[in-house]
């Protein structure tokens, strides 16, 4: 069975789970909520520091949700969220997407958020999450296509990141457009067209406190992450390099007419 060949672009630094802890079932799973009942059994792939994984627990007070991640470190983060909220109907495992160590048949929805475009095999890891999900139930995926990501106005130095972004994230084994592409692998993944609903969606930060949040901590990840130590460390970037891009974002951050946009696609697929 193949296992995880990809390396994750954005680690865990701080500034990433800045970001990470922010989402929540309501702005990013949005599109599944409507398909969950009370008693269901559901996986979340990925599930970082917990937060959509706590969300989703609150929605199925009779069932069970398991939060599975690669990285360990940030269990603890996501048992702490767990516990701060009084959360008893969930727990969390370690395990690679590509080799679910669950028998075939087990969940009643399989739920992964930005997980496909830092996979090495996203065509196996859907075949996976279809494995462990009973017949009738539902493998639900969203990821970002970066490709897609705009802007205002246009400050000297983001057409850089995003390119740049796009070059590690490709040398390290992932899909920065994973979203466009999702409804085709789950076809090649073997869910029939009939199947699979396709759609889109967006994040938009526009308000001055979206703008701050969001132009720091692309800032400090650029600088601090284990992205920017791939991306030194691989040849596609210079120290002085990230510090411009750096620049650049906080420029826009700071721009009173500043808007930034990024589209995400979506699939929900019957078993």
């Amino acid at each position: 069975m193949p296992q995880e060949s990809a390396v994750y672009t954005h680690g865990h630094h701080e500034s990433v789970l800045r970001s990470h802890t922010w989402r929540t079932a309501a702005n990013s799973a949005g599109y599944l909520l409507d398909s969950l009942l009370p008693h269901m059994t559901v996986l979340d792939i990925g599930c970082g520091p917990g937060t959509i994984t706590a969300d989703l627990s609150a929605l199925v007070p009779d069932g069970q949700v398991t939060g599975l991640e690669r990285a360990p470190e940030v269990l603890e983060q996501a048992r702490a969220t767990a516990a701060d909220r009084g959360i008893g109907n969930i727990h969390f495992a370690v395990g690679d997407v590509h080799a679910l160590d669950y028998p075939d048949d087990t969940f009643c929805v399989v739920h992964a958020h930005q997980v496909l475009q830092h996979v090495g095999d996203p065509v196996q890891a859907l075949r996976e999450m279809r494995r462990v999900t009973k017949p009738g139930g539902i493998v639900a995926v969203r990821d970002a296509d970066y490709a897609t990501m705009t802007w205002y106005p246009e400050v000297e130095g983001m057409t850089d990141w995003l390119a740049l972004y796009e070059r590690v994230a490709r040398a390290n084994g992932g899909m920065p457009d994973a979203g466009r592409r999702l409804h085709a692998w789950a076809r090649e993944a073997g869910f029939a067209p009939e199947d699979i609903t396709a759609s889109a969606d967006t994040w938009c930060y526009r308000t001055p406190q979206e703008r701050a949040w969001w132009s720091e901590l692309w800032a400090d990840r650029t600088v601090a992450s284990s992205y920017a130590k791939i991306a030194v460390e691989g040849g596609h970037a210079t120290a002085e390099g990230l510090d411009r891009i750096a620049r650049a974002w906080r420029e826009w951050g700071a721009d009173e007419d500043g808007w930034f946009a990024m589209l995400h696609g979506q699939i929900l697929c019957r078993a």
